[in-house]
């Protein structure tokens, strides 16, 4: 996309109200902007219907909870707000961004349980995330950042503030000419990318890291399920660095990559091999059927 993201046209759903585009906007002293109290959710809509929405809706309910935040809509009516809010802006493929936020109010500490929380549906065309990666693969760089523990953090809640390492570690990646970086956890397991989770293969089985200490992305849950289908062991367990010279195919998956394959990461090696292709295709026809 050329441009910036506050200069599109169209229609944003804020807090029940549909408001131009540009005039979606929050004060200064929004307690969010300053502490990182957020919690959102990516989705993709497929000609016309947003893929495991209503799952979506309820995620973003739950992480709000893990933050203290009980965010004032229901399931169906966050279900509602997505879609008023794509057709408003004539979308049937688009990507879904739904945020709910502590605003400006009462407190501007630490402390805001005073503060409204606030909710916001955008929607826009956008098209893969790591352009042509889908059919070379994607060169990923290993972040020195870790994903926290969860004794400090709620790794299982979508929250804005556990993303901020997540930037810097993509920002670093892209400055070496890489679309992503590998994340390793404060154990020093094999995590995840920045946004997406990850899955190698070896032998013809998978192996995919245990997420408990980042997210257990629904992509990753939809992806777990077409491999049960065709039969092929999975492992999900505690990966160690030094395990990836002996994978040979390796994939990322999220709602905003979908299926990615990985060519690279740092000095190992992948090949786009036939299980990789035959997942990512699978997923294709799946989100769209």
């Amino acid at each position: 996309m050329a441009g910036s993201y506050a200069e599109l046209d169209g229609r944003i759903w804020m807090d029940g109200t549909l408001v131009d585009w540009k005039d979606a906007n929050v004060h200064l002293l929004t307690h969010a902007m300053h502490y990182a109290s957020a919690v959102f959710e990516g989705e993709r809509a497929y000609s016309g219907t947003i893929f495991e929405s209503r799952k979506h809706s309820q995620r973003l309910i739950d992480s709000g909870r893990a933050l203290d935040m009980e965010i004032p809509w229901t399931v169906d009516e966050i279900e509602a707000a997505k879609y008023e809010t794509m057709r408003a802006n004539g979308l049937e493929d688009a990507y879904v961004r739904v945020l709910a936020w502590r605003g400006a109010g009462e407190d501007m500490g630490v402390s805001s349980s005073r503060n409204p929380i606030r909710v916001a549906v955008a929607t826009w065309a956008w098209g893969s995330y790591y352009g042509d990666a889908k059919r070379r693969g994607a060169r990923l760089d290993i972040a020195k950042w870790k994903r926290p523990s969860p004794e400090t953090a709620p790794s299982h809640a979508k929250a804005s503030g556990l993303y901020m390492i997540c930037t810097m570690s993509k920002h670093a990646a892209e400055a070496k000419g890489c679309s992503d970086a590998m994340m390793f956890d404060y154990r020093g397991y094999v995590a995840e990318a920045t946004g997406a989770n990850i899955f190698f293969v070896r032998n013809g089985e998978v192996h995919t890291p245990k997420p408990d200490c980042f997210l257990n992305g629904i992509t990753r849950q939809t992806v777990l399920g077409l491999l049960a289908d065709r039969q092929i062991k999975v492992h999900e367990r505690h990966i160690m660095p030094e395990e990836l010279e002996g994978f040979e195919q390796c994939w990322l998956t999220g709602t905003a990559a979908e299926v990615t394959p990985v060519g690279q990461i740092g000095d190992y090696n992948f090949e786009v091999g036939a299980m990789t292709r035959d997942i990512a295709e699978a997923y294709e026809t799946l989100v769209r059927s």
